[in-house]
């Protein structure tokens, strides 16, 4: 899809970053609307909903999006956590800030701040929010990069907080397939969400679930523990165990998975 081109902004991060944030509007309704182009608007509002639910942000809390992008998981959050709270949108594409910017929110929500950054250096002090949120980013990133990334989540993150990461699922369907490979083909096309736990829990979160969203998204939750030393081996020990009590459903189509 030539319209949604992408670049790589090589002065601050060797990650891909959105250059046209409308094309990249269009791209994300075809991939929402799935058969009936005219569902599109009440199916991503859903979607994102659930998405904000299971972040397990709460009223009050600081919320962090990292790589916000156009703001459509940001929006959401603010949405559900209420005035008295605040959501920091970061991204690395001034045009895709200003598009983000200039989207009105829904009366009541948090107010949102957007600001330009890159997920693999945050610039902001430790222990800085409640709950962090990163969606359809990963991918974007170098393999190289995607540990750093989330390592600097955890930084940022009170003790306790919680994170949620949301990638694309591969799609099995020869339309998505067409979608993926003729829009986001390289970032896309092989992108590995079955190495998502991994990635978390190296990190140093604590794993708490895990599901799929309709149509084509995948979620891991994780805490920030409060401790950092420790295996993975011990990590997954305890997710394991942890998983055996189904997560409740959530908006959107949220499908737990288990091991």
């Amino acid at each position: 899809m030539a319209a949604a081109r992408i670049e790589a902004r090589r002065s601050a991060t060797p990650g891909v970053t959105i250059a046209t944030p409308r094309a990249y509007e269009v791209f994300g309704a075809l991939c929402f609307a799935g058969r009936r182009a005219r569902a599109f608007a009440g199916r991503r509002a859903r979607a994102f909903a659930g998405l904000a639910e299971l972040s397990g942000a709460a009223p009050g809390d600081r919320v962090l999006d990292v790589d916000c992008g156009t703001g459509c998981l940001t929006r959401a959050v603010a949405a559900r956590i209420g005035p008295d709270a605040a959501v920091t949108g970061v991204d690395a594409s001034p045009p895709v800030l200003a598009h983000a910017h200039g989207r009105k929110k829904r009366p009541g929500s948090a107010p949102c701040v957007y600001r330009e950054g890159i997920a693999e250096s945050l610039d902001f002090p430790d222990a800085s929010f409640d709950t962090v949120v990163t969606s359809l980013m990963l991918h974007h990133l170098p393999q190289e990069l995607r540990p750093a990334a989330l390592r600097e989540m955890r930084r940022v993150l009170r003790p306790g907080g919680r994170l949620l990461v949301v990638e694309f699922r591969p799609s099995k369907g020869w339309i998505g397939r067409r979608l993926v490979h003729g829009g986001l083909a390289h970032a896309m096309a092989h992108n590995r969400v079955d190495l998502l736990e991994t990635l978390v829990g190296d990190a140093g979160f604590e794993l708490s679930g895990r599901g799929d969203v309709r149509p084509w998204l995948t979620c891991v939750q994780g805490r920030r523990t409060r401790w950092r030393q420790g295996t993975r081996a011990a990590r997954v020990r305890g997710w394991r165990t942890r998983s055996g009590t189904p997560a409740q459903p959530a908006p959107g189509g949220w499908s737990p998975r288990r091991r």
